[in-house]
Formats: C-alpha cells, sequence, structure tokens
C-alpha cells in the first residue's frame, strides 16, 4: 500500500491531477448481513484501492463504490461469486469529470462585475467563491459582515458570513462543503449567500427571521481540502494535516468531534475515509467552528449541508438512544422534506442518524446538540444514485431551490419557538 501511494504521489507531482479513467462506480445490494459482512472485508482489502462513497451498514441501504480500472475483474468476480447483486452506476468516471470541468471552463469565459452576474448554474474555485463572498459583502455592507473564524492547516482564512440587523441576536449556524468532494454543497452556499441578500426586506418570513436572529454561513468549512479537489484530486473527501506515522494525509472532520469521538463508525485508520484523527478537534477547521459556537454562546439551530443520498438526520448518530427532543425534531423533520418536496418532487427520508443510516461517532450534529442547540441538523442533498458526488451543475440551482424551502421551515421553527 505504502508503494502504492507513494507512486499516486509521483504520478500527480509530475502530472498535475490525478485522472480517473476507466474508474467505475458500482451500486451494490446486499440482501442479508452475511453479505454486508462480505462487503465489510472487501472494503478492508487496501491494495484494491476501493472508495466507498456509501459504506455497507446494512441491507436496507444500498452500497455504492469507486472501483478503479486495476480492481475491476477482482472485485466483480467477488460479487459475482457471492451472488451479491451490483448494477454500474457510473461507467466511467472520468468522463463525468471532463464533462464537469468543460462547463466550469466556458464560466470562466465571463467574469462577474456582481453578484448578480455570478453564474450559479455552475462549479466554481475557491478563489472565485472568495470574491463572491468580497463583493456580496461590499454590495450589502448593512446587511453582511465577512468574519475570520480561525485558519486552516495550509493557513487559508476560514470565513463566515454573518446576516445581521441588529446586535446581540442569537445566532442560526449554516456550514457547506465540511466534506470537500461534495461540490453540490458549496455551490448551494453561495445560492443561500445571494438569496438571503436579496431577499431581506422583501419576503416577509425571511426578515421577520432576520429581524430576531443572526444568519452565520460558512460557505467553504474545508478550503484545504476543496481547493485540492480542484487542483490535484476531485474525489478528495478529508482535511489535508498531514498524519505523523502515516503516508496518508486528512481526517475526517465530521467525526473530529467530541460527542462518541473514537466510537463505531469512525476509523483509527488514517488511510481510512473517515479517520477521525489522533483527538478530538484536532482539526483546526472543526476547531474554528467548536470555539465560534462556545465563544457565541446563543446559537439556536445549526444546519449542516453535505451530499449525497437525499436524508435529513437528526441526533443521534453515536447511539441508538432517542435524544431528548426526538419526537419534536422528527415532525420537524417531515415538515421541511415535505416542504422541500413540493417544488420539485425531490423525497428524502428522514430521521436520527443511527437509525437512518448508520452508527456514525464524533460527528457534527451529535456535538451542537449536546451543546445545547436544539435544532441540530445534517442535510444529504441531491442525488440519491446516479451521479453521486459528481451531480451535474444543471441541478444546482434547483438543488439550492429546494433545499431552500426546508431550510426556511426549520429557521421559521426556530423563530416561532424560543427556547
Amino acid at each position: 500500500m505504502r508503494g502504492l501511494l507513494i507512486l499516486a504521489t509521483v504520478f500527480v507531482s509530475v502530472f498535475g491531477k490525478e485522472t480517473f479513467e476507466g474508474h467505475q462506480v458500482l451500486r451494490i445490494t446486499a440482501t442479508n448481513e452475511v453479505q454486508i459482512n462480505l462487503l465489510k472485508e472487501l472494503s478492508e482489502l487496501e491494495h484494491l484501492q476501493l472508495d466507498f462513497w456509501m459504506e455497507p451498514v446494512h441491507k436496507s441501504l444500498p452500497v455504492d463504490v469507486r472501483v478503479p480500472f486495476h480492481s475491476l475483474q477482482p472485485v466483480k468476480s467477488f460479487l459475482a461469486y457471492n451472488k451479491i447483486h451490483y448494477e454500474v452506476m457510473i461507467k466511467d468516471l472520468q468522463d463525468l469529470l471532463d464533462m464537469e470541468q468543460r462547463e466550469m471552463l466556458r464560466s470562466r469565459a465571463l467574469q462577474p462585475r456582481s453578484t448578480d452576474d455570478y453564474d450559479y448554474t455552475n462549479y466554481h474555485t475557491l478563489d472565485e467563491i472568495n470574491s463572491f463572498i468580497d463583493t456580496l459583502v461590499k454590495e450589502n455592507p448593512r446587511l453582511v459582515r465577512k468574519i475570520e473564524i480561525g485558519h486552516s492547516y495550509e493557513k487559508r482564512p476560514l470565513i463566515v458570513l454573518q446576516f445581521s440587523t441588529g446586535p446581540n441576536r442569537p445566532g442560526i449556524w449554516i456550514d457547506t462543503g465540511i466534506h470537500s468532494r461534495e461540490w453540490i454543497t458549496q455551490a448551494c452556499g453561495t445560492w443561500f449567500a445571494k438569496k438571503i441578500a436579496t431577499d431581506y426586506g422583501r419576503d416577509e418570513a425571511l426578515t421577520a427571521i432576520l429581524d430576531n436572529y443572526d444568519i452565520f454561513l460558512e460557505i467553504v468549512t474545508n478550503p484545504d481540502g476543496y481547493d485540492y479537489t480542484h487542483k490535484t484530486n476531485r474525489m478528495w473527501r478529508k482535511t489535508r494535516k498531514p498524519n505523523p506515522g502515516s503516508d496518508c494525509v486528512g481526517v475526517d472532520p465530521n467525526r473530529n468531534w467530541g460527542t462518541g469521538f473514537g466510537g463505531a463508525g469512525s476509523s483509527s485508520n488514517p488511510c481510512s475515509e473517515t479517520y477521525r484523527g489522533p483527538y478530538v478537534n484536532s482539526e483546526s477547521e472543526v476547531k474554528a467552528i467548536v470555539d465560534f459556537v462556545k465563544s457565541h454562546g446563543n446559537i439556536k439551530a445549526f444546519l449542516s449541508i453535505h451530499s449525497y443520498s437525499q436524508m435529513l438526520l437528526f441526533p443521534y448518530g453515536d447511539t441508538s438512544i432517542p435524544c431528548p427532543d426526538h419526537e419534536e425534531l422528527n415532525e420537524l423533520a417531515r415538515k421541511a422534506i415535505t416542504d422541500l418536496k413540493s417544488l420539485y418532487g425531490t423525497t428524502y427520508i428522514y430521521g436520527s442518524t443511527y437509525d437512518t443510516i448508520y452508527q456514525a461517532s464524533g460527528t457534527t450534529s451529535d456535538w451542537t446538540y449536546d451543546q445545547g442547540i436544539k435544532y441540530s441538523y445534517t442535510f444529504e442533498l441531491r442525488d440519491d444514485g446516479h451521479y453521486g458526488f459528481i451531480l451535474p451543475a444543471d441541478q444546482i440551482v434547483p438543488t439550492a431551490e429546494e433545499t431552500w424551502l426546508a431550510l426556511m421551515t426549520i429557521m421559521e421553527h426556530t423563530k416561532n419557538n424560543p427556547y
């Protein structure tokens, strides 16, 4: 494994971007626990270099895995031998990535002079998003402020937009892009920012929220990882902090939080996509949010946006024991996904993380809930298994529009039910 990693590093350093020619994404359907356990064993074979987009947890959920070209034959043979059904979800991953890049290059032909000119129908680099942020603040000086809550491992500023109409207000937090390859989330984050700035004073419901609450929006929560997905490896998920004693880089920032840290659903292996890190809040990107939440002291809703699989999740993830506010959070989630579905018919499932998908320890929403933030939710945006992390750019605005309806439902409920 070490030799393969070094070879990959040399290839990237010489030729630039890592390519995924011939890589396929398989959607695997297990029918029983025996097959789930076989898939878990498969996932531990490091020489195959498999990248599980949706991990094997139980038979009610599909398993999506990116398989490098050199591993296709042994993986498909393994599945056939064990009579485990699969379909090819993505025939050649590089074809989708090439299409994505062509669309981005087309967008760059026109440089926006204002946030009205910004292309919300396309994906953007970190520099382009930061330029958008600066322009939005300049255009809306009485409503929007840019604050830096810290710096990433590679010394990039961790930028949060504060939408505020008065001092000493309780807060609502929204973050996108904590997992860097989930580009639909950062794209939605820019759309949300423009929506808030545009609709204040025009939309009665949003105006009422902002007249009573500040909204804090961190669009690129993992800037090092996001920049890396554009310049080197589109499939990068984690942070970019080196791990002493390992050739593998980065920590899963959604396993690095204090509640349930180190438990099931996270990994102690630095090469794993769910590596939890050496200790709680070891990642500066996580520690900055922790410090901000504690310093603010009055955040009332915390909404973390991920992709993919079309789910709305709430605590807990590290235990099957229902959280004290389970019934209210469950009903609010039901209402939010109903409102989301009303626009384009997109169907979500909802529930506690533990019951809905799997046990996951050290996650954002568990920690924020335990800090007293009742309305702590995690979104998993489109899609439910056709493009996965490579959602076509023409779905950005529809995804943002429908997600905004759910966000408004939760924010209005927060405003109407103070605690």
